[in-house]
């Protein structure tokens, strides 16, 4: 995620700490989420879309795709 959520949140006038607490996680959760060691559960990931004015599976597209290519290659072997 990083650079784009980062973008986005700044663009809104959030900061880390006060887009963290209109959700209702700690700000160290939310900051995990923009350094990408986290993914958002689908429920904070839904509030995220709300707030942030994207679609919510923005923040699980990437992961959807390994996932799918990971089933890929294990079809063809």
């Amino acid at each position: 995620m990083k650079q784009w959520l980062k973008s986005i949140r700044e663009s809104k006038g959030y900061t880390q700490e006060s887009l963290a607490n209109k959700i209702g996680i700690a700000k160290t959760t939310y900051s995990s989420y923009e350094q990408g060691h986290r993914q958002p559960s689908i429920v904070n990931a839904k509030k995220l879309g709300d707030i942030l004015d994207v679609p919510w599976t923005i923040f699980f597209d990437s992961e959807v795709l390994k996932s799918y290519e990971l089933k890929s290659k294990e079809v063809m072997k």
